[in-house]
């Protein structure tokens, strides 16, 4: 079963921090602010408890999410989840659309999957939570984000791909770390009926090798990694990034752009005074420290297997 992607979300711990964030993919990416969420005293007097400003980076959706309000107090339930999940390297989770809320439910159901429904939102989405998705939270809706831009007659990526110094052509996969290729085959492969298109080893941090195994989600590629160890080959010494990701955070591990120009990308984000690691022939990234804490990778090539990039939210899975 195929979902398309709505979007990719992560937790920042102080709504402070937040604008700085916004500002980092906005000037970096050229990300495009669609709706921002707000406390305010009317929002706040019907329970908002977080704020948000909804980016589309080409064709993705991405949101930082901070408490705020009635969030903002410790004790708050979706203060402290936020809190707990806005560890380095640690992301929210992927929402996913779906033409009919009560057939997903009942698909997922009979998975073995616990949904979530927040109190008043039961028409609109309900959450897997990440527990039961090695640790990627999953939020299957069946409503438009609010301005939705990508179901639009005159929606195109140009602007990021052809005018951008980036050239972003869209998301080519979102990486997840595993514990085992079996375990990730289950999940991903079994449960969820994503097809596997493809297995490689990677060589991507640098310092750290994985052995990939790559599934269609729906319009993008989910990545599941298991590190391989470091140099010296002790995958359990806690050296490898992958490995230690699996152990100790679980859930996304990366995003993957597909860019038009790998040199000319590098070329820009050096300009930018960043950091990249890796290597333009294969992937390469901003240095986490530097990208609030994320791992975004990019690169010009598309593997074999992976379909080309592009949302496509008009494409719902038929349960």
């Amino acid at each position: 079963m195929q979902f398309p992607l709505v979007h990719v979300s992560w937790a920042i711990a102080d709504n402070a921090d937040r604008p700085a964030c916004d500002v980092f993919f906005q000037d970096v990416f050229g990300a495009e602010p669609v709706y921002e969420i707000l406390v305010t005293p009317e929002t706040e007097k019907m329970g908002l408890d977080r704020e948000e400003t909804l980016m589309m980076i080409g064709d993705t959706m991405v949101i930082p999410i901070a408490p705020a309000g009635r969030g903002a107090q410790e004790g708050a339930p979706t203060g402290d989840m936020l809190r707990r999940s806005a560890a380095p390297m640690r992301w929210l989770g992927l929402a996913l659309k779906v033409r009919d809320l009560a057939e997903a439910d009942a698909w997922f159901a009979a998975r073995g999957f616990k949904r979530h429904y927040d109190p008043g939102m039961e028409a609109h989405y309900f959450l897997v939570p990440r527990g039961q998705a090695m640790g990627v939270r999953l939020e299957i809706v069946k409503q438009d984000m609010p301005n939705e831009p990508r179901t639009r007659p005159d929606w195109s990526i140009a602007r990021w791909r052809d005018s951008h110094p980036l050239g972003i052509e869209g998301l080519q996969a979102v990486g997840v770390s595993a514990p085992s290729l079996a375990e990730a085959r289950e999940l991903f492969g079994g449960k969820l009926e994503w097809p596997e298109i493809g297995s490689r080893d990677t060589a991507t941090d640098g310092w750290c090798g994985a052995t990939c195994a790559a599934f269609a989600m729906g319009d993008t590629v989910l990545e599941a990694l298991v590190g391989n160890g470091d140099a010296g080959g002790a995958a359990m010494s806690g050296k490898c990034p992958v490995s230690a990701h699996a152990r100790d955070v679980k859930g996304i591990y990366h995003l993957v752009f597909k860019v038009k120009d790998a040199a000319s990308a590098v070329s820009y984000l050096r300009g930018k005074g960043l950091t990249v690691i890796g290597n333009s022939a294969d992937r390469f990234a901003i240095h986490p420290e530097q990208a609030h804490g994320r791992l975004i990778w990019f690169t010009e090539t598309t593997p074999e297997g992976y379909p080309e990039v592009g949302s496509k939210l008009d494409a719902l899975a038929a349960f």
